[in-house]
């Protein structure tokens, strides 16, 4: 809790955080359970000393939170 505090005091939210990394934008892209900024925000709070958030924990954290949209063409949910 207190490192997810201090990334609050740092970025006024963690959302804010988030987006240094993603430039705001939504990724879209299917069939991955990682990636290159799963990877790269994992590496960063483990920097920061949080642990269990290894780069599959974090890639599903962005989907569900909707910066990373996975769904198939056939969903009702598939925007682009």
């Amino acid at each position: 809790a207190k490192i997810f505090k201090s990334i609050k005091e740092e970025y006024h939210s963690f959302y804010n955080y988030l987006k240094t990394f993603t430039n705001n934008k939504i990724i879209y892209e299917r069939n991955k359970t990682t990636s290159s900024l799963s990877d790269k925000i994992s590496k960063d709070l483990k920097k920061r000393g949080m642990s269990f958030v290894g780069s599959i924990t974090i890639y599903s954290y962005l989907q569900a939170i909707g910066i990373v949209d996975d769904h198939e063409l056939e969903c009702f949910c598939y925007k682009h």
